[in-house]
């Protein structure tokens, strides 16, 4: 096989050419993948303590990527790549918790291989290139692991399987010629580890800033023309990802309905964002954002009443049915939303959140308010006798065409507030500059008003 070359994939959103990136990625130290594995040593040592369990055993996992909601070619199971950063296929991997010696399993190549697909490497090869301390062949997998071992009963091998809360799905164990021979367990390992991806490091938080760098330059150079747009995109860089949201009228100038939805959800936005610090609870950030633009609706004439019985009614869930963001890491949608003990909310648009954790220092988690005129929801919802009284039917009729808005940046916690990690043209007029030529970040001190720009047009 030949060696993999690093390469970010830029959606193109017409055929026109796209001025080539001046951006550089920046090294991938497999160091990243040491530390993530020493996290996970750390977080089993700890639980087996506490759990008054020997420290002894060997985490594994194969490389099939099972339980994601992404569909690619080949690209490596998240909770492997997040312990290894092995790029080729058909690995297995393993960590003995109790002294933390980490060892690659490798598939054993026939010879035709070389001739269609290039040399085969030696193991020292990816010993050196994974910083593992050992490389095997997978038929050697079930001695190798008996190795370990040094108790009387059978060998126990920590396998990865649990439920992901985003898409539903379960990790599948990882499985060998000679498993039965083992002691396993299927409970232990996938919640530390996905805990242990919730928080990311600094080598990690790199990664996600260049995969967000590139993707804001997607999304500035991708603009086309056409009716109001919404793109939601990212790129991603080493297995760590993106995710981006811009909406913006392709013609260039916002109307004066655009203007007040787009407001309406940049305002839920920011205000957010300039929420968040660790010890805030998430559902309380979605609520936050629903108010913020109930409040905008009702200034508009869209709607009418009192913000608080809308809240009560959930209101907000007809305009924004989804949840307000997402874990994001390894996997656009992370794991680890709903650790054990912490269950789903029940009520419309609540339920749609893919977490109600209350927010950590490291945390990387995306803000994506949004604002839809979906008549599926709007129809029942203005012909419930609960909820009729809150609209203004002239003004519903008008935008029932209107589509939506939303806003996504993806946002990292720190010890004191947050930094937003996503740069793209949000104000009406930073999108009115772009979209007439203007370069992005737009110079300080640029008149604004030149040649209409922010100006709007009904």
């Amino acid at each position: 096989m030949a060696e993999e070359k690093d390469s970010i994939p830029i959606p193109m959103a017409t055929a026109a050419a796209v001025p080539r990136s001046t951006l550089s990625p920046p090294e991938i130290e497999m160091q990243l993948h040491v530390i993530n594995r020493q996290k996970l040593v750390k977080s089993l040592q700890q639980h087996l303590a506490d759990s008054a369990r020997p420290i002894q055993g060997i985490g594994g996992e194969e490389q099939n990527r099972y339980c994601t909601d992404h569909t690619e070619l080949f690209r490596q199971e998240s909770y492997f790549a997040y312990l290894f950063g092995v790029r080729e296929p058909s690995f297995y991997g393993a960590v003995d918790v109790a002294t933390g010696k980490s060892i690659l399993f490798a598939p054993r190549l026939p010879a035709e291989y070389a001739v269609w697909l290039g040399k085969i490497k030696p193991l020292s090869h990816f010993t050196e290139r994974y910083k593992v301390d050992m490389v095997c062949y997978v038929d050697m997998m079930e001695e190798v692991l008996h190795s370990l071992y040094k108790g009387e009963d059978k060998s126990l091998l920590f396998l990865l399987h649990g439920l992901n809360t985003d898409s539903g799905n379960f990790s599948k164990p990882a499985d060998f010629e000679g498993i039965e021979n083992f002691k396993t367990d299927l409970s232990t390992l996938h919640p530390i580890l996905t805990e242990c991806r919730v928080l990311k490091s600094k080598m990690e938080l790199d990664i996600i800033q260049y995969a967000n760098d590139i993707s804001s330059e997607a999304h500035v150079e991708t603009f086309m023309d056409g009716d109001m747009a919404l793109l939601d995109m990212g790129a991603e860089y080493h297995f760590y990802g993106s995710d981006i949201t811009c909406s913006f009228p392709v013609n260039g100038k916002f109307t004066v309905d655009q203007c007040l939805i787009y407001n309406a959800v940049l305002d839920a936005h920011n205000s957010v964002i300039a929420a968040m610090k660790p010890g805030v609870n998430w559902v309380n950030m979605h609520k936050l954002a629903e108010k913020v633009i109930l409040e905008a609706l009702k200034k508009g004439n869209i709607i009418t009443g009192d913000i608080q019985d809308m809240m009560a009614q959930r209101l907000g869930a007809v305009f924004m049915p989804h949840g307000l963001g997402h874990l994001l890491g390894i996997d656009t949608h992370d794991p680890g939303g709903y650790p054990k003990g912490l269950e789903r909310p029940k009520e419309p648009g609540l339920s749609s959140l893919r977490t109600a954790r209350e927010l950590k220092e490291h945390m990387v988690i995306t803000v994506e308010p949004g604002c839809y005129f979906i008549s599926a929801l709007l129809i029942p919802a203005m012909e419930s006798s609960e909820t009729s009284r809150f609209f203004s039917a002239d003004a519903i009729r008008r935008f029932m065409d209107f589509g939506g808005v939303r806003i996504e940046s993806d946002v990292y916690v720190t010890s004191t507030g947050c930094k937003n990690m996503t740069n793209v043209p949000r104000e009406t007029w930073e999108i009115e500059a772009v979209m007439a030529g203007a370069k992005w970040p737009i110079e300080k001190g640029l008149d604004h008003s030149q040649n209409g720009i922010g100006k709007f047009h009904s």
